[in-house]
């Protein structure tokens, strides 16, 4: 028992440890001024309308993605997706207020490059924990089980909502949207065969 609480323990400090670099990945990325990485673009356009804080706004998205997936398939939410959201949702916020930008583009666009691979490495940590999937995931997975069609499928639709709804909101589309749909995916799952090959 003392050995499934201490793995608990560990499991939640990693969860929280990928949050925040998550976080800071993220808005790293949006930062260096290339628009927003793809549910960012929502978040500001809803930080427009509603005069909510990212972070805030991050936290009302992910809220109705969860309770979305909570009625389509409930297996998808665990504590992992819970803690996730209010850790990572907190940093934005404390993040959004760190500027790393220069006045060279080029440098502009390595920061961002670094911000994004930073938010998959934190993605995946945090995923490597095996606690539940975060609330766009659980949101993607629940469609996908209930349609029955495929993950890419499904994921490409949603971004393309996501990113839509984001811009007729006000949110920023640009090349960071682009780098992070192509990039983040791949990254995410090298790290996790990282890690899962560590833990071996």
């Amino acid at each position: 028992m003392i050995q499934n609480k201490k793995e608990l323990m560990q499991k939640i400090i990693v969860i929280i440890l990928g949050s925040i670099l998550s976080a800071f990945g993220i808005m790293t990325a949006i930062g260096a001024g290339f628009g927003g990485a793809t549910l960012a673009v929502l978040w500001q356009g809803v930080s427009k309308a509603t005069g909510l804080t990212i972070g805030q706004s991050s936290f009302l998205v992910a809220v109705i993605m969860i309770l979305v997936s909570f009625f389509l398939d409930r297996k998808q939410i665990q504590i992992g997706t819970i803690l996730y959201q209010i850790v990572y949702s907190s940093f934005v916020d404390v993040f959004a207020k760190v500027h790393l930008v220069t006045s060279l583009m080029a440098v502009n666009f390595v920061i961002m490059l670094i911000g994004i691979f930073l938010f998959a490495v934190g993605t995946a940590l945090y995923a490597s924990a095996d606690l539940g999937r975060g609330s766009y995931e659980a949101l993607t997975f629940s469609i996908v089980t209930r349609s029955g069609k495929q993950v890419k499928t499904i994921r490409m639709i949603l971004d393309a909502a996501v990113v839509i709804l984001g811009v007729l909101m006000g949110g920023k589309f640009g090349l960071c949207t682009i780098c992070t749909i192509l990039l983040s995916g791949p990254l995410i799952q090298k790290t996790l065969q990282v890690i899962h090959s560590l833990q071996k």
